[in-house]
């Protein structure tokens, strides 16, 4: 018999720490009567135990099979996330226009997918790269959940002071070793990142977090201002051969 003392939690967070959904997807699948809790339609609200055996309809499942991931090259002057002071978000690229031909997924462009489609993680209307556009929960989840590790890889230009060329030498080891841990934003102190040279203008940066603005703000603290940043990366997901304001699907194999 289950233990009347074993701690409890609402089904739909039990759920996602399971990497079955998202919360609200969770929701979705409950109202819908998809979910058995221990053999019985589960109701919303419900408290479950960690042992509790959750099940779920296949319905569910097909759904989900139909939602989509899409890696998005963002231009910078596109905001990541709703539309703000006259800028465009960078959902609205996402038409059949801009579908790289390079893209070697089997899956092909409709509306539907455009449904409910939100960026997974932030990329500054100044920055470009690599950005995540999803459907599903679960990978939002992995990316911007508040125990996620996964590691952003961007290359950064960088200037010291009137200094443009040969950055590299103009700044102290000791700056660079700050870069790399022992710096704060907002009280907090950062966890450590691996911060390297590229070329003498351009620093590589490997973060496992993902404060607003944080590279900007990492730099204006040891003198650095940053002429251009370009995110490259993001767990084993690479920006690759995408052009420049072009999308493609993420592949059936790839794994963040």
């Amino acid at each position: 018999m289950p233990d009347p003392a074993a701690p409890t939690s609402r089904l739909n967070k039990r759920m996602a720490e399971l990497g079955l959904c998202s919360r609200r997807e969770a929701d979705e699948w409950i109202a819908r009567g998809w979910v058995r809790v221990n053999g019985r339609v589960a109701e919303m609200g419900l408290q479950v135990s960690p042992e509790a055996r959750i099940d779920v309809d296949p319905q569910a499942r097909g759904q989900q099979r139909q939602q989509v991931t899409i890696l998005l090259h963002k231009p910078v002057g596109y905001v990541s996330g709703q539309a703000e002071e006259g800028y465009q978000p960078a959902v609205t690229l996402v038409q059949p226009r801009n579908h790289w031909r390079g893209d070697g997924s089997r899956l092909r462009f409709s509306p539907q997918q455009l449904r409910g489609l939100a960026p997974a993680g932030r990329l500054d209307i100044d920055s470009t790269g690599l950005l995540v556009l999803t459907q599903d929960g679960r990978v939002a989840r992995q990316l911007i959940g508040e125990d996620s590790g996964i590691e952003k890889e961007y290359l950064v230009r960088v200037s010291y002071g009137p200094t443009l060329t040969n950055v590299q030498a103009a700044l102290p080891p000791a700056q660079l070793a700050r870069l790399r841990h022992g710096l704060s934003l907002d009280g907090k102190a950062l966890k450590p990142a691996r911060v390297d040279w590229q070329n003498p203008e351009q620093l590589r940066f490997v973060l496992t977090e993902g404060k607003k603005r944080q590279i900007r703000r990492m730099c204006e603290l040891v003198g650095l201002k940053v002429v251009g940043l370009k995110r490259v990366r993001i767990g084993g997901v690479v920006l690759g051969h995408l052009p420049l304001g072009q999308w493609r699907y993420l592949g059936e194999q790839e794994r963040f």
